[in-house]
């Protein structure tokens, strides 16, 4: 049985805000768009690693 695994647009933006908060710091050095485009890189590879990962469940064993 196929499982997937997706983000709304909303969930995508709190945790684009979680991002940002939690990297703040690191983030300073960045202009608004760069850490935009960071936080939605970050979220997007967040999605992929679970979408594997609930692939990797579902098989059986």
């Amino acid at each position: 049985m196929k499982s997937e695994v997706g983000l709304s647009l909303q969930r995508r933006k709190q945790l684009q805000d979680i991002f940002q908060d939690v990297i703040e710091p690191e983030l300073r050095t960045l202009s608004t768009e760069m850490r935009q485009i960071l936080c939605d890189d970050l979220v997007t590879a967040l999605e992929n690693r679970l979408i594997v990962l609930v692939g990797v469940e579902a098989k059986p064993r």
